[in-house]
């Protein structure tokens, strides 16, 4: 069921239109700004995106602008992920073809009041596909801030989540 979910969300999120999808990303972008979690968030774990996902660059730059410590991914072993500060020119292509940073300090946890959680569909319980390494239920399974994944509409799908599955606190969907 979640390998089809997968499949069939991958490809609508890979032929969307440009300008559309560019338009969505700029409102979503709005509403997580306006986000009590954001407003009141001083680091913000995010993750740099592939092509085809919400474009959280805008929201990278209005974090920066507003002086909070923006966080991205890096992935430091099978399922095993960390957050560490972001600088654009210090990024390379990981193994999984997303950008990672490559020095920095690892930023525990405890210390991010926020996390952007990427994936690929949504049910209405916040529960989310990923592309199916679990680095981010993993990481989230013990942590005590908010969490808020952004979407577009056809990525809001029925499932029955898994055992393992941790939601989001909040899904934004345009």
């Amino acid at each position: 069921m979640k390998e089809s979910t997968r499949a069939t969300v991958l490809q609508a999120l890979k032929c969307q239109d440009k300008k559309e999808k560019a338009y969505k990303d700029r409102e979503i972008t709005e509403l997580i700004l306006a986000h009590p979690s954001y407003q009141t968030a001083q680091a913000i774990a995010t993750y740099l995106p592939m092509e085809y996902e919400f474009n959280s660059y805008g929201l990278i730059d209005a974090a920066q602008a507003d002086g909070k410590t923006v966080l991205i991914p890096k992935v430091t072993g099978p399922g095993q992920m960390v957050f560490l500060p972001y600088v654009s020119d210090q990024v390379v292509e990981s193994y999984f073809g997303v950008l990672e940073p490559v020095g920095g300090q690892v930023v525990d946890k405890s210390r991010i009041d926020l996390i952007h959680v990427p994936g690929v569909a949504f049910n209405a319980k916040g529960y989310r596909i990923g592309h199916g390494g679990g680095y981010y239920d993993r990481y989230l399974a013990n942590y005590m801030g908010a969490t808020i994944s952004t979407i577009y509409d056809f990525q809001r799908k029925e499932f029955k989540e898994e055992v393992h599955d941790i939601p989001v606190q909040e899904v934004i969907c345009k």
